[in-house]
């Protein structure tokens, strides 16, 4: 059995965070081992409060998981505390764990902050050099590279600006451009990774839906840009089978090939 674990915040309602990651790594196959950074008080409407799990907690989960069960890939979602984020970086080069894929988690798409000023310094410092692999979306490459993104060639100077960081690959991912679904994957070379834009409200959760799949493609054995590729084409499949739960945006569906729809993506 792979082993996929996920460094992340809990969601209440449920569509994003640990959650979303619990739902992607089972329906790809993969075990699943959590640690939860923080807890959230959110639903469709947005997140009306955040407090964070104590560090050394959150040390211990880790260290909990690794000894025993241990992760052939991890997803490292939200971290809002830098001395969690320290502990994090320091245990997981500890045990050698190479698959860390790093979902930079700032903001909601609703605006609301999650993490502060000092966190995100740490985040830029001490994980994106362990990590394999950050897929953020404009605004959070906006905040990492200090630039501003208007357009795909404004994504590809993300990306390179982001490689230069020290990390091994990115993934600027274009969701919140107009037109086609754009992402832009850079590992020294640069792939443009298309897909329909599908008309909905209900993408709660796209954003770690997609770096938790690529975490269970490498946690099964795909190299890095096959592996993004397969989890672009699982995230679009989970939007266009989104479906409405409370009074804003719905979640994706997780497992849209497995609740009996014929026309559902092979994953």
């Amino acid at each position: 059995m792979r082993k996929a674990m996920t460094i992340a915040g809990s969601d209440s309602g449920a569509g994003a965070g640990i959650q979303a990651d619990l739902k992607t790594f089972s329906a790809l196959g993969v075990y699943a081992s959590t640690v939860i950074t923080a807890v959230t008080a959110q639903n469709t409407m947005g997140v009306f409060g955040v407090q964070d799990i104590d560090p050394e907690m959150v040390k211990s989960q880790l260290e909990a998981v690794l000894s025993d069960i241990g992760a052939d890939a991890v997803k490292i979602g939200m971290m809002s505390s830098a001395d969690s984020i320290g502990f994090v970086s320091e245990i997981l080069r500890q045990y050698g764990v190479e698959k860390v894929v790093l979902d930079p988690v700032i903001t909601t798409s609703t605006g609301f902050v999650l993490i502060s000023s000092e966190a995100i310094s740490a985040l830029a410092q001490k994980l994106l050099p362990i990590a394999g692999i950050v897929t953020p979306n404009i605004p959070e490459a906006e905040i990492l590279t200090k630039t501003s993104i208007k357009d795909i060639e404004d994504m590809k100077r993300a990306a390179r600006a982001l490689y230069k960081m020290g990390v091994k690959n990115v993934l600027v991912k274009g969701g919140h451009l107009s037109g086609k679904a754009v992402d832009v994957f850079y590992d020294g070379s640069y792939h443009l990774l298309e897909a329909e834009r599908i008309d909905t409200d209900n993408t709660h959760g796209t954003g770690c839906t997609l770096s938790s799949a690529i975490a269970a493609y490498l946690a099964r054995g795909f190299d890095m840009l096959p592996a993004v590729t397969k989890a672009k084409e699982y995230i679009t499949g989970a939007i266009r089978h989104s479906f409405k739960v409370g009074q804003g945006h719905g979640p994706v569906n997780h497992f849209y090939a497995t609740w009996g729809i014929k026309d559902a993506d092979k994953l």
